[in-house]
């Protein structure tokens, strides 16, 4: 079993009881989430700049179900499991939690993370439990956006090749 397996978690009561020995010494926990279906160079950038705001990045991936309800039934063209081994594979990834849940929010209770943060193509007003991290004095985040690299802009150039 690779080591990567070892940071991946199917549920927040999994990630937990590492998460609590995580807070407990003080590691400054950021979260960030998404689907992540066809992981691309703009994917890495994000989430090496999310790592550098804290000790530990928990990632928040959406299942199969989830994304297939948010992006449609042609979604995800990458399985959870391989997503979520190629998410924990990075370096600046210390855990990924799946969730089946539209939104992320379950998860940003149970965390309580000290950063929230989301590609440059979101807004602050727009991210959902930003409020949350407000309240337990955590900072909500944008990050840079790398232009002209998206999954779906992948998609259609290997539609527009075939």
């Amino acid at each position: 079993m690779p080591l990567s397996h070892a940071k991946i978690h199917p549920s927040i009561s999994e990630a937990s009881a590492q998460i609590k020995l995580w807070q407990t010494v003080d590691d400054t926990i950021v979260f960030t989430n998404g689907c992540f279906d066809i992981i691309h160079a703009g994917h890495v950038s994000y989430l090496e700049e999310a790592k550098a705001l804290g000790d530990r990045l928990i990632v928040g991936l959406n299942t199969d179900a989830s994304v297939s309800r948010i992006k449609g039934q042609t979604r995800p063209i990458i399985s959870e499991q391989h997503r979520a081994q190629v998410l924990a594979a990075l370096a600046c990834v210390d855990m990924v939690v799946l969730f089946g849940d539209d939104t992320p929010i379950e998860l940003i209770k149970a965390i309580k993370p000290q950063y929230l943060v989301k590609g440059g193509d979101y807004q602050k007003n727009e991210m959902i439990g930003g409020d949350i991290v407000l309240e337990h004095s955590g900072k909500v985040q944008i990050l840079s956006f790398t232009e002209g690299i998206s999954t779906t802009e992948i998609i259609k150039k290997i539609q527009r090749s075939v």
